[in-house]
């Protein structure tokens, strides 16, 4: 099982509508897609010391590197832009891909 993991900082000032978006609007529209068998969005409790706004790490599980590639050639790029636009300077995301083991 793959693990599709992307942290996002977001800043204080857009937070509260950032994670109600996430929940009612982006997570449900990546699972959608049919690509993921399940999803969690967890908020990041450890910071560093400088860090500002809210952190979470919201986490895809598929069943495979070539579900994951599918997903990403077909899907990501339009459900990442309109993130990015009704985000855009709020946020800074990083994705990492974790392997089950």
């Amino acid at each position: 099982m793959i693990i599709y993991n992307v942290t996002v900082n977001v800043e204080e000032e857009v937070h509260l509508d950032w994670i109600k978006w996430m929940k009612e609007v982006h997570i449900p529209e990546v699972m959608e897609t049919g690509y993921f068998l399940e999803n969690k969005i967890a908020k990041v409790i450890t910071t560093q010391e400088d860090e500002t706004g809210h952190t979470y790490a919201i986490q895809y599980s598929c069943n495979s590197m070539a579900d994951l590639d599918e997903y990403q050639e077909k899907c990501a790029t339009p459900l990442q832009e309109a993130h990015g636009k009704r985000y855009q300077g709020k946020f800074v995301a990083f994705r990492t891909l974790l392997e089950v083991v």
